[in-house]
C-alpha cells in the first residue's frame, strides 16, 4: 500500500491498493473512494469488541475495504483542524488519546488502554481509556492542531498540558504531576496538574486539544456559560 497525506488544517491520507489489499476504518472516516473498492460494515469482536470501542471514543461498528483491482485510492479525512500521523506498529505499540484512530491495515488491531492510576485517569487529561494500535503494518490517527515530536531517552521526562498528549510508544510511561506553588495553581492558567511522561520512546504533542477549542469558542456563544 502505498499513501500520500493531503492538506493543511483539515487534512485527508489518501492510500493505493493493489488487488486483495484491505483497510479498515473507523465510522464516517472514509471521504471518497475509486468505483472498484467494495465496502463491507461490521461489529468486529462481537460486543464486546463494540463496547470496548465506545468506551474509547468510537462507534461500535468499522468499515472495511478491500481493493478489486490494482491502483484503487480511497481518502480517510480529519473530524477536526489538526493533523493526520502514520505509524508502522510492527516497530512498537502505539497508545493514543480517545477517538484517534482513523484507519489501519487489517493485521492491525485496535484494542482499549487503561490507565490503572486513579490520579492519572481523573487527572490527566485523557480518562481511563486510550485507544491502542498494536500488530503488524500500518495505521494512521488523527490528532488536533499542530503536532510537535520528541524521542526520549530512557528516564527523560518531559511535562505536559493535560488533554495535550496526542500519542506516545507503549515504552513511554504516563502520570501525572501536581503544580506547585499556590500563585500558580490560581493564576498559572495549566490547572492543578500537569501529565508526565517519561522515555524511551517517542512522544507526540498537540497543540490544540478540542476539548480547550470548545472552551475557549464556548464564550462567544450565544446562550451557553462560559
Amino acid at each position: 500500500m502505498n499513501y500520500e497525506i493531503f492538506g493543511s488544517t483539515m487534512p485527508v491520507v489518501i492510500c493505493t491498493l493493489n488487488t486483495g489489499e484491505k483497510l479498515y476504518s473507523r465510522a464516517g472516516a472514509m471521504k471518497w473512494m475509486s468505483s472498484d473498492i467494495q465496502m463491507e460494515t461490521g461489529m468486529d469482536g462481537g460486543l464486546m469488541g463494540a463496547f470496548k470501542r465506545t468506551l474509547s471514543g468510537e462507534s461500535a461498528f468499522l468499515n472495511h475495504f478491500s481493493a478489486g483491482r490494482d491502483g484503487e485510492t480511497i481518502a480517510f479525512g480529519n473530524s477536526f483542524p489538526g493533523h493526520i500521523l502514520h505509524f508502522d506498529i510492527s516497530q512498537r505499540p502505539v497508545i493514543c488519546q480517545r477517538r484517534a484512530f482513523l484507519a489501519a491495515g487489517e493485521e492491525v488491531e485496535l484494542d482499549i488502554e487503561v490507565k490503572r492510576s486513579l490520579g492519572t485517569g481523573f487527572f490527566g487529561g485523557e480518562g481511563f481509556v486510550m485507544q491502542r494500535l498494536s500488530g503488524r503494518g500500518e495505521a494512521f490517527v488523527e490528532i488536533d492542531g499542530e503536532c510537535f515530536e520528541m524521542a526520549l531517552q530512557a528516564g527523560q521526562r518531559m511535562k505536559v498540558e493535560t488533554g495535550s498528549v496526542g500519542a506516545y510508544e507503549e515504552t513511554v510511561s504516563m502520570n501525572i504531576e501536581r503544580v506547585r506553588g499556590v500563585s500558580n495553581v490560581l493564576f498559572g492558567g495549566e490547572g492543578m496538574f500537569l501529565t508526565t511522561l517519561e522515555g524511551p520512546g517517542k512522544v507526540w504533542i498537540q497543540t490544540m486539544p478540542i476539548q480547550s477549542m470548545a472552551a475557549e469558542v464556548s464564550e462567544f456563544l450565544p446562550g451557553v456559560d462560559s
